[in-house]
């Protein structure tokens, strides 16, 4: 059934539609719900004209007045999470709870943004002389926000971006644009037109923007691939980056850890929102005393979770968002099959409507496995036997990736000395994917440049400045 709503781009504080559309697909039956604007060079031109306009009065605007219209973002979201709630899920396909709980996430993180402050930095070092160092913003950002959490990591950008005297032009992802463009057309009451436009299309779109002469700087989430490309692209013209990228990783149980207490986080840590999460457990590494006894566990609690539409209250876990990552997610299953990898559950694709794929476990494949070494991005994880620690922390850094990772155990002080040998941005102990607004992510190696979040996320968005003063 189509969504019964035009929806439209905000350029300038108005709405702004386009002769060239896109079809947006419901992951959960393939049926097109409805049809965005695919923005064109013209129009990317004028939303990012219009965001150049607004940047001298915006920057101007007090720090106070910015955190206030920080607040009033994230009463809109939370007054309107019901619509936005309906809309997620027929893009994105996860469960309705699962969306009202990304919408008023949102809405909360916004509003912890909104009380970050900006540090001044003043040394007295030089004789004579008092230095002041301030950040100021850039001038225009440019956002590119993928299609697993569209509207919360649509506000990791949009927050900091605004609060430190920025203004921006947004692109959600193709696949999931109706929330984030709806966002738009509602922050046009509380924003001037100008300081956020929102644009919708293609493929064709991402490139437009990283290409952008008068865009001073691009916040990107998606793949490493897709990253690099963003980052040549970028450098005509010197562009401040920001790239959170992809993913592989690890989780290390150790053989002190009681399998009744973690076997539900960890098959969470893992399965939440189908394996599409950035930084999911995507590789187990078990310790080989209790392997057997995990596993099992793990096997009973796939037996019981439920997985559907969306829209049905029944579902645990939706689809997998898109086609292509589909098609991806099952050339992955199909090749640990021609291998001769032994399935715990699952391994089996659903023939649809909709692009279901089972909760997959894969029995002990080999490291070098495709299934290992490639990040899922969906409801697919391998459990490796390990026998010793020193082996399990080897093997868990050996990826090119460098996102995320946990260690579980009994013991809190063992797992802090695990966690600080893995080579990642971020550590989660007994516990995974727990990322917050007061603090930093950041992906080491493959896995990004910069941060978000916390007051190195806000100073991603600022230049330093030093103004010195006689003493």
């Amino acid at each position: 059934m189509m969504i019964n709503t035009a929806f439209n781009m905000t350029i300038d504080g108005r709405a702004e539609n386009s002769s060239d559309q896109i079809a947006v697909v419901n992951p959960a039956t393939e049926a097109v719900v409805a049809t965005i604007p695919d923005c064109s060079q013209g129009q990317l031109d004028r939303a990012v004209a219009a965001a150049r306009a607004a940047f001298p009065g915006w920057r101007a605007t007090s720090y106070a007045d910015r955190q206030a219209a920080l607040r009033a973002i994230g009463a809109l979201v939370a007054e309107h999470a019901e619509e936005l709630k309906q809309l997620l899920t027929a893009e994105q396909g996860k469960p309705h709870a699962a969306a009202l709980a990304e919408i008023q996430a949102a809405a909360w993180w916004i509003g912890v943004v909104a009380d970050q402050q900006l540090p001044e930095t003043v040394s007295d070092a030089m004789p004579g002389q008092r230095s002041v160092t301030r950040h100021v913003p850039l001038g225009v950002v440019g956002a590119i926000v993928p299609w697993n959490f569209p509207v919360l990591l649509a506000i990791w950008k949009i927050g900091p971006a605004l609060l430190t005297g920025n203004t921006m032009v947004l692109k959600p992802s193709p696949f999931t644009p109706l929330a984030t463009l709806r966002l738009g057309e509602l922050l046009q009451s509380v924003l001037p037109p100008g300081v956020l436009n929102i644009v919708s299309g293609g493929d064709a779109l991402g490139p437009m923007m990283s290409e952008h002469g008068d865009i001073d700087k691009i916040s990107f989430t998606g793949s490493t691939a897709t990253g690099r490309r963003v980052m040549a692209s970028a450098a005509a013209n010197l562009k401040r980056l920001t790239l959170e990228l992809g993913g592989n990783d690890a989780a290390i149980v150790l053989p002190d850890a009681k399998v009744a207490d973690i076997a539900e986080p960890l098959f969470w840590a893992a399965f939440t929102n189908s394996g599409q999460v950035c930084v999911a457990a995507k590789r187990m590494f078990v310790h080989d005393s209790i392997y057997d006894e995990l596993s099992a566990a793990l096997v009973e609690i796939a037996g019981r979770v439920r997985i559907g539409d969306g829209a049905d209250p029944d579902s645990a876990l939706g689809p997998v968002q898109n086609r292509a990552q589909y098609e991806r997610v099952k050339a992955m299953i199909a090749d640990s099959r021609a291998a001769g990898h032994r399935f715990l559950t699952g391994g089996e694709p659903g023939e649809g409507p909709g692009y279901f794929v089972p909760v997959t476990l894969v029995d002990n494949p080999p490291d070098e496995a495709r299934v290992v070494a490639e990040e899922a991005f969906g409801p697919v994880l391998p459990l490796l036997r390990y026998h010793d620690i020193d082996e399990a922390v080897a093997r868990a850094n050996a990826s090119e990736y460098g996102l995320g990772g946990s260690v579980w155990s009994s013991d809190p002080a063992a797992a802090a000395e695990v966690a600080e040998r893995l080579e990642t941005g971020t550590v989660w102990i007994n516990s995974a994917q727990g990322l917050t607004p007061f603090a930093a992510f950041a992906g080491h190696k493959q896995s990004g440049i910069g941060a978000e979040n916390g007051l190195d996320g806000l100073l991603e968005f600022t230049v330093p400045q030093t103004i010195h003063h006689p003493a």
